[in-house]
Parts: C-alpha cells; structure tokens; sequence
C-alpha cells in the first residue's frame, strides 16, 4: 500500500487510526479504527454522506464506540494494520 496514491485527508485518517489504537491500547490497526479517524479527520464530509444514504449516524457511531471497546488491549508491541483493514486499504 503506497500512501501517496491517497489524498491528504485520507492520509490524516490513516494517521488519526493510527493514534486511536494506540490510544486504546489494541495491537491492531482495524477498519473500525479507521473509519473512527475518518470521523475525526473531518466529521463533516462523513457525516453529510451517511445521511444522503439514509444511514442514522449516532447509531454508527455508537455502534463503532462498541465495537473498538471490544477490541482486545495490548501492552507493547508494534501497531500493524489488521489483514481486513489492510485489504480494504488495497481496494480503496
């Protein structure tokens, strides 16, 4: 995956994961984390996306807040992007 191929918002996304799950203590990098940077990164874009799809985005969020909680937590170790997340990442 070669980061440059991504915008520079996309870029601040990946990063924003990154710290999330450090943050929270998970050995992963996943699509969760992820998708939780995008929201971070510019709430706003997202946001007015989900709602022209129709989808309830405090649900979401709600639901991707249970979902990193679950996420099990390390101490140490490296951070490395999930093999889900990182196809997701090859496909986009």
């Amino acid at each position: 995956m070669n980061l440059n191929n991504f915008t520079i918002k996309s870029q601040e996304a990946l990063q924003q994961a990154q710290q999330i799950a450090q943050g929270l203590g998970h050995q992963q990098i996943e699509n969760a984390h992820i998708l939780k940077g995008i929201f971070e990164v510019d709430e706003n874009v997202i946001t007015f996306l989900l709602n022209k799809l129709g989808a309830n985005v405090d649900i979401i969020k709600q639901t991707l807040e249970s979902i990193l909680s679950g996420f099990p937590k390390v101490s140490g170790g490296e951070l490395m992007l999930s093999r889900t997340a990182g196809t997701m990442m090859n496909d986009a």
